[in-house]
């Protein structure tokens, strides 16, 4: 464990926001449904453009702050459509997204602590999000193995 004053150095990580799950197209809402027949509740739908090329929907778990993200590409150029060419055609997981606090202070972090990031600068995601990606081999030393997503969602309560 590091000393307090590394720790203060570190930015304010507070939960799990969401597990990305990638979904063929046209099984989004038979994945929805099965999702709700376990209790979840739907809480956002978005189509996001840009480099994203998805259809998401948010599910809430329970009464915490933990969401699972269901991601259906749009087009074949899609990076959720390419991955799940990858996996022989198959959905599956996508990344893990952590919130912070202030998405710019841990890009900073991390950036200075040698951490490879996919993202020039953090930029806007869904919901009002401030986002940026991590590479799957993010630290030479400790690569993670899967690909991190860091959200800073600003109507989320804080949960420390």
């Amino acid at each position: 464990m590091g000393s307090a004053e590394d720790m203060a150095a570190v930015p304010g990580f507070l939960c799990i926001d969401h597990v990305a799950i990638a979904v063929k197209p046209g099984e989004l809402e038979a994945q929805v449904n099965a999702y709700r027949k376990l209790g979840f509740r739907e809480v956002h739908r978005e189509e996001v453009y840009g480099g994203d090329q998805v259809r998401e929907v948010l599910l809430a778990i329970g009464n915490g702050p933990n969401l699972i993200q269901l991601l259906e590409p749009l087009t074949a150029d899609s990076p959720v459509q390419k991955l799940i060419d990858r996996n022989g055609g198959r959905g599956g997981f996508a990344h893990i997204a952590f919130r912070v606090r202030s998405a710019q202070a841990a890009f900073n972090y991390m950036k200075e602590a040698g951490f490879q990031i996919i993202d020039k600068a953090p930029r806007k995601g869904s919901r009002g999000t401030t986002v940026f990606f991590v590479h799957p081999k993010s630290r030479q030393d400790a690569p993670f193995g899967f690909l991190m997503e860091v959200v800073e969602d600003p109507h989320a309560g804080q949960t420390a």
